[in-house]
């Protein structure tokens, strides 16, 4: 008997099969081929594929699919089988065989087994005996692979999904760790521009506490009315430039008494008129034509450009107090990176509550510094201004006593237990056009942000990507919720927070009640208004270290959704090179056009890149014009966007290549009960809008 080594045995081969003599590197047709262009070998670059799709290099040819029997069969050779070792007639009695079997189990109907796009699904094929195999390559290229279809196939590693409902307790503490992942997305933008607009700690206490309510209550209409993943909604990172660029301008420095309560009437005027804007630009129809625009390689540098624009402001923060700002990047830095893989309970806390645990442990060391006299300094009073400190010993030190003790702030003690944020608590909002229009254009950039949002999210908690209408709607509530936001005094609009995605991947609770559960804890939160003058007393150089970070990470978040296109194409590179390049310099040119570099100025320093209105190179004769176009330009991320848009839409590129967002289809998606489930409105208020094609299945 011949002896039989294992080690030699042949390898399964791929199915449809392939023959040994076709050539490298050719790659069986499916309907995704087909429909998007893919090519095996692009330029000789990447073969990443579009949605990380993993792809599979094997030594055979390209195979001809048998219109009757929906399989792909090998072409023939020299007038002979390609199946030369079981002869012409096996294969055909096979195949007689199979059709016969599909015809009994199906009751007739053929096309009963076919999938979308004509393909057979895999439970309906039986597998043949196996050809002579060949040696076959698998690259992983990203941890997402696709089905004939061309849509993710996703991976079971999530605890809960997106209808999961563990049982209340669970959803309770997992709604709260959701939440509380999140803290420094909530709470840090209040702290920067309250202070910025001349507000008290008392007036920072009562915005944080009305972020709370508004993020609580938009979320809870997000989840039930919009698009129904489970993405917090709060203020975000996008309308933070414009809104400090609106509080530098010129027409604003010379107020001194109520300064907050006007320029935050001007906020919510402008964001009112925005959220208006992007409320009808989702229920319209009119953004299921913007996504035609947008793809991966235009969020990934637009929502960098986001993060990067604010390093004026960190790090030259954090130098105010180095010894303590330091300490609270540090901790945060090895808890998420060097101590990310510890479990405790089965629960990496480290990871997921770096930023509450940094916070409170650098705190905790402030606190004591402060109790034992570290910067406490004889005859000295951090209340008076630097100006008019008589006593060169005490103007030196005077810098450390403001930023490094932790009761400089009466915040705490002199907010009230109970206190409910109502609308228009500031006053009646201030409409002028000027800043609308700023406004606005910052509402697309949103959009923008959110899209890639549903994208990434929908990858890991359901079951389908939303279509088009399911995200026109979404950002339709999103300007809703914005309005919402105006109308209470946030000082920013409301939107998805990027962050969310990956608090989702890290926390592997994508379930949409544990979501709603810590939003009705949130809401909860806000009416005590000891909390949020607990939260606004974290002392100035802690709020910058914490943004550091949460920059940084936003960041890279943008530049991750090149992982959904090919990141190696030298077209992409080039793109996202030139988008991110320019975005810093060209704002950089219109916040210098025209400033002196020894002139005087009552802004902070890490404020003058905000100021540009009043500078810009724009001068004609009409002065709303020049403030739109001037501060525009120096936006960062509108620099960003309006080079990627361009490019991307204009040099030529496969779908595959540019990593064009796959959106599942409306009469598809309306034959799938699970995806049905995932997005169709409650209550039966999806068949009042069933007409509306446009913003439903």
């Amino acid at each position: 008997m011949a002896s039989f080594d294992a080690s030699k045995r042949p390898r399964p081969g791929p199915w449809p099969p392939v023959t040994p003599d076709a050539p490298a590197g050719a790659m069986p047709s499916s309907s995704w081929a087909k429909r998007t262009g893919f090519k095996a070998k692009l330029s000789g670059e990447t073969n990443a594929s579009d949605s990380g799709q993993i792809v599979v290099k094997s030594k055979g040819t390209e195979l001809q699919p048998d219109p009757e029997a929906g399989l792909a069969l090998p072409p023939p050779a020299n007038g002979e089988p390609a199946q030369g070792d079981r002869g012409a007639s096996v294969a055909a009695a096979d195949k007689d065989a199979f059709l016969k079997r599909r015809r009994e189990s199906d009751g007739g109907g053929a096309k009963n087994a076919a999938g979308l796009n004509g393909q057979i699904r895999a439970e309906s094929v039986p597998q043949p005996p196996p050809l002579k195999h060949t040696r076959e390559e698998v690259v992983d290229v990203l941890p997402q692979s696709h089905d004939d279809d061309g849509f993710p196939i996703r991976h079971s590693h999530m605890k809960y999904e997106l209808r999961d409902t563990p049982g209340l307790v669970p959803i309770g503490l997992y709604g709260f760790q959701h939440y509380l992942s999140m803290l420094g997305s909530l709470i840090l933008i209040p702290l920067v521009i309250v202070p910025a607009m001349g507000g008290t700690h008392e007036d920072t206490s009562m915005v944080v506490s009305t972020v709370l309510f508004i993020s609580g209550v938009t979320t809870l209409l997000h989840t039930f009315f919009g698009s129904r993943l489970p993405l917090i909604q709060g203020p975000s990172f996008v309308y933070l430039a414009p809104a400090l660029a609106i509080i530098n301008s010129k027409e604003f420095q010379g107020l001194n008494n109520n300064s907050f309560k006007h320029i935050m009437k001007e906020l919510q005027g402008a964001i009112i008129i925005s959220s208006a804007f992007q409320a009808l630009m989702g229920y319209s129809g009119l953004m299921s034509l913007v996504l035609r625009l947008i793809n991966p390689v235009v969020v990934a540098p637009t929502i960098a450009a986001v993060g990067l624009s604010f390093f004026s402001y960190g790090f030259p923060q954090v130098g105010t107090c180095l010894e303590i700002g330091l300490i609270q990047i540090l901790l945060v830095i090895i808890f998420t990176l060097y101590l990310r893989k510890i479990s405790v309970f089965g629960h990496r806390i480290f990871l997921i509550y770096a930023v509450p645990l940094g916070l409170g442990i650098t705190w905790a060391v402030a606190f004591l510094l402060t109790e034992a006299g570290a910067y406490s300094y004889k005859g000295c009073d951090a209340n008076v201004p630097t100006s008019n400190t008589l006593s060169p010993h005490c103007r030196d030190h005077v810098i450390k006593m403001k930023h490094c003790r932790v009761d400089s702030t009466n915040a705490l003690r002199s907010s009230p237990w109970f206190r409910f944020p109502y609308p228009l608590q500031w006053g009646t909002p201030v409409f002028t056009w000027k800043m609308a229009i700023l406004m606005c254009a910052v509402s697309i950039i949103a959009s923008v942000d959110s899209v890639g949002s549903y994208h990434a999210s929908s990858l890991l908690v359901a079951s389908r990507p939303p279509t088009a209408g399911v995200l026109s709607r979404g950002i339709g509530l999103e300007g809703l919720s914005s309005i919402l936001a105006g109308l209470w005094g946030t000082g920013t609009g409301s939107t998805t927070l990027t962050e969310n995605v990956h608090t989702i991947a890290v926390t592997k609770m994508g379930s949409r009640r544990a979501v709603e559960l810590g939003a009705l804890i949130l809401i909860l939160l806000s009416l005590i208004g000891k909390v949020g003058g607990f939260l606004s007393s974290i002392p100035d150089v802690m709020v910058a270290a914490l943004l550091c970070l949460m920059w940084a990470m936003l960041a890279a978040l943008g530049l991750s959704n090149l992982r959904y296109s090919e990141a190696g194409s030298s077209r992409n590179i080039i793109i996202v090179g030139l988008s991110l390049f320019f975005s810093l310099s060209v704002p950089a040119y219109f916040q210098q056009y025209g400033v002196s570099p020894n002139s005087n100025s009552s802004v902070p320093s890490y404020f003058q890149p905000y100021i540009v209105a009043s500078h810009g190179p724009f001068k004609s004769k009409y002065h709303g014009l020049n403030y739109v176009l001037n501060t525009l330009l120096s936006l960062h991320m509108v620099i960003a966007f309006l080079v990627a848009v361009i490019l991307d839409n204009t040099v030529p590129g496969s779908r595959q290549e540019r990593g064009v967002y796959v959106w599942s289809d409306p009469e598809a998606a309306r034959r799938e009960p699970a995806v049905v489930k995932d997005y169709e409105l409650p209550f039966r208020v999806g068949r009042v809008f069933r007409w509306v094609k446009w913003v439903g299945l």
